[in-house]
């Protein structure tokens, strides 16, 4: 991040994309034992991310958890998941693993709902 970004008020003047990858750097500074990332890849260009998926994966270890909500895959690319889930109504679907992620991404979730 760019130094002048310490003189700012938290998130104030980021554009969305700084806004998460802020959000990335927190959750590192902050060391949560569970992560909760909802849409974190919502708007992000290929190269944010990767910046994110990289702070993703530098986080998660043997005694904390992430949760990625999200309505695309492109961020699971980058990232070895334990679980995926398919969420419809409030229920979980469907649960599997990297597997499942590459066929939501190649067909689509209609066959879930």
């Amino acid at each position: 991040m760019d130094p002048e970004n310490m003189q700012r008020s938290l998130n104030v003047g980021f554009s969305g994309g700084e806004k998460k990858k802020n959000e990335i750097l927190q959750m590192l500074v902050l060391n949560p034992k569970l992560a909760i990332l909802d849409e974190t890849d919502s708007g992000l260009d290929v190269d944010a991310i990767k910046t994110v998926s990289k702070g993703i994966k530098m986080f998660k270890n043997e005694n904390n958890a992430v949760l990625i909500i999200t309505h695309n895959t492109k961020i699971l690319h980058s990232l070895k998941v334990d679980y995926v889930h398919i969420l419809v109504d409030g229920k979980i679907v469907k649960t599997g693993g990297q597997d499942l992620a590459k066929e939501i991404e190649e067909n689509g979730y209609a066959k879930y709902r």
